[in-house]
C-alpha cells in the first residue's frame, strides 16, 4: 500500500479543509515545496496535490505551483482539483504530473472522460469518486465540491468505466474527509471485492496509524494523508513503517 501525503493548495499555501468547506480551513504554512521536500527526505516516493483555487475556479489554476512541485520535490505527483477540459490535462502532464484526477466530471460528462483514458493511457487518469451514504447504506456520488447528489450509486459508476480502461480510483468518505475520525474500512474492503481489477485509493479520517493498518488489510492499493501529519498524529516514517 502506497502512502499519499497530501497538500492542499489555496493562494499558494498549503491548507486543510473539513468536509471540503471553504470556510473550515486551516493553513499549515506558505512554503509548499518546503513541505513536499519533507515529505521526500521522510522516504515518500508520491504527493497527492488538490489545487483548491483551481477547483473554485477555474481561471485561478496554480499550475505553476503544481509544477514547481513536480520539477523539484524528487516526488511523482498526482494532482487534481477541477479539472474540465482536456487542455487542463495536458496542461499538468506536461507539467510533468504523473497522473490527473478527474472528479464530478467523470459523471457529468463520461464521454469525455473515457475519451482521456484512452488518449492517454489508464496510469495517467484517476478516477476520483466523493461518496456519502444513502438512506439505504449504499454509496452515492457527490458532485460539485459535495454539494449536489448524483442520485448515481459508486458501484454503478465505476462499472460503467471498466469497459473503458479505468485502473486508478480514489474514493473519499465525505463524511469522514478532515475530521480524523478513521476511515470507512467496510467501504473499501467492499470495494476491492467488488472490483479486483481496480487500484483503489482510499481517502478521508486516517488518524492513527492503527487506521493505516486496518486500510492496507482491505486491499486498496493506497491511503491518503494529510491533517493527521500536519497535527502530528505520527510522522511519515510512522506511516511508512507501518
Amino acid at each position: 500500500m502506497i502512502i499519499y501525503p497530501a497538500i492542499d493548495l489555496r493562494g499558494g499555501r498549503c491548507v486543510r479543509l473539513t468536509e471540503g468547506r471553504f470556510d473550515q480551513e486551516k493553513s499549515y504554512g506558505d512554503d509548499p515545496l518546503a513541505i513536499a521536500l519533507g515529505f521526500a527526505t521522510a522516504g515518500a516516493t508520491w504527493l497527492h496535490v488538490v489545487d483548491l483555487d483551481g477547483a473554485k475556479d477555474p481561471t485561478r489554476r496554480q499550475t505553476a505551483l503544481v509544477e514547481k512541485l513536480a520539477r523539484n520535490s524528487g516526488l511523482q505527483i498526482q494532482t487534481g482539483g477541477g479539472v474540465r477540459d482536456e487542455a487542463q490535462v495536458e496542461a499538468l502532464l506536461a507539467a510533468g504530473c504523473e497522473r490527473v484526477i478527474i472528479g464530478s466530471l467523470a459523471v457529468k460528462d463520461p464521454a469525455r472522460v473515457r475519451s482521456w483514458l484512452c488518449r492517454f493511457g489508464q496510469e495517467r487518469i484517476v478516477l476520483a469518486p466523493d461518496v456519502r451514504p444513502a438512506a439505504d447504506g449504499t454509496p452515492q456520488v457527490a458532485l460539485s465540491g459535495w454539494q449536489e447528489n448524483s442520485n448515481l450509486s459508486l458501484d454503478a459508476l465505476l462499472a460503467d468505466y471498466l469497459s473503458s480502461g479505468l485502473l486508478h480510483v480514489l474514493c473519499t468518505d465525505i463524511s469522514r474527509d478532515g475530521k480524523l475520525t478513521g476511515p470507512n474500512v467496510p467501504l473499501y474492503t467492499d470495494l476491492v471485492k467488488r472490483f479486483p481489477a481496480l487500484q483503489i485509493q482510499a481517502s478521508g479520517g486516517v488518524s492513527s496509524l492503527d487506521d493505516l493498518r486496518a486500510l492496507r488489510s482491505t486491499g486498496v492499493t493506497g491511503a491518503i494523508v494529510g491533517r493527521a501529519l500536519y497535527e502530528k498524529k505520527f510522522t511519515l516514517q510512522e506511516a511508512l513503517a507501518c
